[in-house]
């Protein structure tokens, strides 16, 4: 973990909710909006994409932005640059 500043309200450097991501690969019928297949990485055909996106995201606790842990970081990172 690198240290974080919420690039929202620039204050937070310590309260954060990291969201861990669990995608589900799935097939929905058009129809009804039920799923029906379910896809492992093994089984995914050549027309579905795998899940290329964060493991997790974070949540500054004090404002409730939620964005990938990169903005959180840089935005420390800029921050100890300028002071």
């Amino acid at each position: 973990m690198e240290p974080m500043l919420c690039p929202n309200c620039k204050t937070n450097r310590t309260r954060f909710n990291l969201i861990e991501q669990q995608p589900r690969a799935v097939k929905l019928n058009p129809q009804t909006g039920e799923i029906e297949q379910e896809y492992t990485n093994d089984t995914l055909n050549p027309f579905h994409l795998p899940y290329r996106g964060p493991s997790y995201r974070v949540q500054c606790a004090a404002c409730g932005l939620i964005e990938n842990p990169e903005m959180f970081i840089k935005r420390a990172q800029h921050s100890s640059e300028m002071g």
